[in-house]
């Protein structure tokens, strides 16, 4: 399973960013940031979800645990 819902397009976010001039390095590290954020959250809630929830996002058991156990870096 990838990223839940933070992934826009291939490669790094910092590198889509950069390549389009849209924003200045302090911009995209805040992004970078509150996407690592994200993920770890994402990731919490994901661990705690019951059997019922996870099938109700179309997971395994096992697939939600692999997720789970990434560290927020990971993607």
């Amino acid at each position: 399973m990838s990223d839940i819902a933070f992934t826009h397009g291939t490669g790094s976010p910092a590198r889509s960013m950069v390549r389009r001039g849209a924003a200045s390095l302090p911009q995209v590290a805040g992004r970078i940031g509150w996407l690592m954020l994200a993920r770890s959250r994402e990731r919490r809630v994901l661990a705690r979800l019951d059997t019922r929830g996870l099938r109700d996002i179309g997971l395994t058991p096992d697939a939600a645990a692999s997720e789970a156990r990434k560290w927020f870096w990971q993607a």
